[in-house]
């Protein structure tokens, strides 16, 4: 399986694709995603482990927001049973993936701390971080390179989960191989994704100027774009050797996968 390689407009694509999902269901939509914020903050103010648990699960709960989009992409109804998605298929992998992604956070914590970063990392990783932002700019400035660096290893390990939940739900690939080609589809898109990141902070300012009304479109957004991204990038693999034109998004199958 072999990411495709994509012209930088697909980016602005991807963000159509997105909006013509969202408004099949946009009230549905908004009460998924409601559900999804209120979960992580109970879960996340569990005692001790909440923030961790929230890291396990992450992938599960993203799947299920995909398999929304999949659905909207045949031609189905969105349910709220797709939500738990990731609960009901490939938990386990999917769950590995989360503990991957919060051990290498731990990891690149580590690495900053050793060269460095020593007070920006206690601050960041505290359970009630200072909120002088002069305390914060202090231990920025005194943690430059550390700061980089940080900067460096957490942007690839999010391009490594940018496409890994979907690639191990919906085309059964282990959890490290799935971050090795979502990272290598990331690089490879490098353009397309340049263009899709800009466009979203225009459209987050925008979103934030009438009282942040704009998020209620704009956060499902980011999620249904996100699937349209995945669905060109990795086509459907009875698709693929014939480059499927782009407008033939809606058409897409990735069942031939299970």
């Amino acid at each position: 399986m072999e990411p495709q390689r994509l012209k930088a407009v697909q980016g602005w694509e991807w963000i159509k694709q997105g909006y013509a999902l969202f408004t099949k269901a946009p009230l549905l939509w908004i009460v998924l995603l409601a559900i999804c914020l209120i979960a992580a903050v109970g879960f996340s103010n569990i005692p001790i482990v909440g923030e961790a648990l929230v890291s396990l699960l992450m992938p599960a709960l993203l799947v299920g927001l995909m398999a929304g989009c999949r659905a909207l992409s045949q031609d189905e109804e969105l349910e709220l049973a797709h939500l738990f998605s990731g609960f009901k298929r490939h938990t386990s992998q999917l769950v590995t993936l989360g503990g991957i992604s919060l051990v290498g956070q731990f990891l690149i914590f580590g690495v900053m701390t050793l060269v460095g970063g020593a007070t920006l990392v206690g601050i960041l990783m505290s359970n009630q971080p200072d909120t002088d932002p002069n305390v914060m700019l202090e231990a920025i400035t005194g943690a430059g390179f550390a700061v980089l660096l940080g900067i460096v290893l957490f942007s690839l390990l999010m391009m490594a989960m940018q496409f890994a939940p979907m690639l191990v739900y919906f085309r059964n690939v282990p959890p490290v191989q799935a971050m090795k080609l979502s990272l290598r589809a990331f690089l490879h898109n490098a353009l397309p994704m340049l263009v899709y990141g800009i466009t979203f902070l225009f459209l987050a300012v925008l979103a934030s100027l009438p009282m942040m009304l704009g998020w209620l479109v704009l956060l499902p957004l980011v999620f249904t774009s996100l699937y349209a991204s995945y669905s060109d990038i990795f086509p459907p693999l009875k698709e693929a050797d014939s480059a499927p034109p782009q407008n033939e998004f809606f058409n897409r199958d990735d069942s031939t996968h299970f």
